[in-house]
C-alpha cells in the first residue's frame, strides 16, 4: 500500500538518494530542506512517516520532533544522522522517534526501518480506533428462514468485490450487522469503520468524515485523521446516508469517484483505498425524489443493493432470536434463563414487530429482568403483544340510514386505522407508516388532516 513520506535533510544528495529508495518501495515522497520547511509541508498535507536529519539550519531534527508533538501530529519519525550520540538518541526517542540510524548506513537498513515504522503507525491508528469500536462478527447472525439463507448467500457473493453496496431495510433489522459481515467476508485487511450520519451534528460530520488540520476551524487544536483515512484498506459504513447534508454528499461523491480525500484546512489530496457500504431505513428512490439524497450519489452507492428482511417476513426465526436474547441477558444477570412457554411463543410469532429485532431484543431483556419463575408467560409480555394472537375485530362503523355519503365514512375508518397503527408502533411515525403501507410523508399529512 502506497504511503506518503516526508524526507527532511539539508543535503540535496541525501534527500534525492532517500527519495529514489522510497519511490522504489512504491511510496509517495515529499522533500523539505529543514525543520521549518517540513512544518510548512505538514500544514499543507498529512504524512504517514517522517525521515529526518538532526543537524539542520533554522530548525533542527529535535526541534521538528518537538513541534510535531506540540501539534498533536501522531506520525512515526525515523531519525537519520551522521552526528549521533547516546544523548541525542535518548532525546529523540523521548520526543517520539521510533528509530535512530547512524550514517553511513546500508539502504536495506533504511528500508527495513521504514517498513517497521509504517507498520507501527498503522497499528497505533487501529488500536486507537478499536478502543472505541468493538468488533462484531459474522457469527452474530441468527436465523434459518429462507429469507436469511438468501441473505447469507448474497453477502458471500458480493463481499469479495470492491463495489459499493447500499443496504436497505426497516429500522432495527440489522443493517450494520450485514455491513460488518460484508467486510469480514471481503478479506480486506483494514478496519471496519462505522459512521452514523444522523447522530453526528452537521457542522461536525465533515471533519469526522474527512479529517482536519490544526486551526481549520474554532476548536481544531490538533490535526485529526478522518474516518476515510482510518478505514484505508478496509470498509467505511455510512449509516443513515439519507440524513447526510447535501454539501457533504457532494464531497463524498468526489471521494468515491477519485479515491482521494482532503482534510479541512488543506487542499492536498490523500489517496485512500476504501470500500464503502451505505445504509438507510428510507426508500432511497423516494429520498432522491424528496431531495434528501443526490441522484448521482445514489447511483454511485447502489452498485449492489442488499435488502434486509423485516422480522415479520421471517417469523420462523422469532423463537430462535427470542431464546438467544433471553439467554444472553439472563447470563448477564447471573441467573438461569427461563423458558418461553408455548403460548408465549405463539404471541411473539403473531406480533407485527414494527421495531424488528431491536424491539424483540429489548423485550427479552425486560423479560429476563422481570422473570422470577421457570418460564416466561404471556402475562409478562407487553399488552400490544398479548393482543395479537387473536385476530382483532374489524373496526365498527355505525352508519345511520340517512348518512350514506361515502367520504365521511372512509375518513372515519382511515382515522381509526391510523390511530391503531400509532398505538401499535408506540407513536413511531416511520413504523406506523410501514404498517399502513403508505409513505411517511402521507402519514404526516393525514395526521394533520385528522388533527391526531
Amino acid at each position: 500500500m502506497s504511503r506518503r513520506i516526508l524526507v527532511v535533510d539539508d543535503e540535496d544528495k541525501m534527500r534525492r538518494l532517500l527519495e529514489m529508495a522510497l519511490l522504489a518501495m512504491g511510496h509517495e515522497v515529499v522533500q523539505a530542506g529543514d525543520g521549518e520547511a517540513a512544518l510548512a509541508r505538514f500544514a499543507e498535507t498529512p504524512f504517514d512517516l517522517v525521515l529526518t536529519d538532526l543537524r539542520m539550519p533554522r530548525l533542527d531534527g529535535l526541534g521538528l520532533l518537538r513541534a510535531l508533538r506540540e501539534r498533536g501530529a501522531d506520525v512515526p519519525v525515523v531519525v537519520l544522522t551522521a552526528y549521533g550520540t547516546v544523548e541525542s538518541a535518548v532525546d529523540a526517542m523521548k520526543l517520539g522517534a521510533v528509530d535512530y540510524i547512524i550514517r553511513p548506513f546500508e539502504m536495506a537498513t533504511v528500508e527495513l526501518a521504514v517498513s517497521r515504522a509504517l507498520d507501527l503507525g498503522q497499528v497505533k491508528r487501529e488500536n486507537s480506533f478499536l478502543r472505541d469500536e468493538a468488533a462484531r462478527g459474522w457469527g452474530e447472525f441468527i436465523g434459518q428462514s429462507q429469507a436469511m439463507v438468501d441473505l447469507y448467500r448474497l453477502i458471500r457473493q458480493v463481499a469479495p468485490a470492491k463495489s459499493s453496496v447500499l443496504v436497505t431495510g426497516e429500522t432495527g433489522t440489522g443493517k450494520e450487522l450485514v455491513a460488518r459481515a460484508l467486510h469480514q467476508e471481503s478479506g480486506r485487511g483494514g478496519l471496519f469503520v462505522p459512521v452514523n450520519c444522523a447522530a453526528i451534528p452537521a457542522d461536525l460530520l465533515e471533519s469526522e468524515m474527512f479529517g482536519h488540520r490544526k486551526g481549520a476551524f474554532t476548536g481544531a487544536d490538533r490535526d485529526r485523521m478522518g474516518r476515510f483515512e482510518v478505514a484505508n484498506g478496509g470498509t467505511l459504513f455510512l449509516d443513515e446516508i439519507t440524513e447526510m447534508p447535501m454539501a457533504i454528499q457532494s464531497k463524498l461523491l468526489r471521494v468515491l469517484q477519485e479515491n482521494v480525500v482532503e482534510r479541512l484546512g488543506t487542499h492536498a489530496p490523500v489517496s485512500v483505498d476504501v470500500r464503502v457500504v451505505a445504509a438507510s431505513n428510507r426508500d432511497p428512490l423516494q429520498a432522491v425524489a424528496d431531495g434528501r439524497l443526490r441522484q448521482d450519489l445514489y447511483y454511485r452507492l447502489n452498485v449492489v443493493q442488499v435488502e434486509v428482511p423485516p422480522l415479520r417476513a421471517r417469523r420462523e426465526d422469532i423463537p430462535l432470536l427470542a431464546e438467544h436474547f433471553l439467554d444472553k441477558y439472563s447470563r448477564e444477570l447471573g441467573k438461569r434463563a427461563p423458558r418461553l412457554s408455548p403460548e408465549t411463543v405463539d404471541k411473539l410469532v403473531a406480533y407485527a414487530w414494527p421495531g424488528n429485532i431491536r424491539e424483540l431484543e429489548n423485550m427479552m431483556e425486560r423479560a429476563a429482568v422481570m422473570s422470577s419463575g421457570p418460564e416466561v408467560t404471556p402475562g409478562q409480555l407487553p399488552s400490544e403483544v398479548v393482543g395479537t394472537a387473536t385476530p382483532a375485530a374489524s373496526p365498527a362503523v355505525d352508519i345511520a340510514p340517512h348518512d350514506l355519503a361515502l367520504q365521511p365514512q372512509v375518513d372515519a375508518l382511515e382515522k381509526r386505522l391510523i390511530e391503531a397503527a400509532l398505538r401499535q408502533s408506540g407513536d413511531n411515525k416511520s413504523a406506523a407508516a410501514r404498517l399502513l403501507e403508505i409513505s411517511e410523508r402521507s402519514l404526516w399529512y393525514k395526521i394533520k388532516k385528522f388533527e391526531l
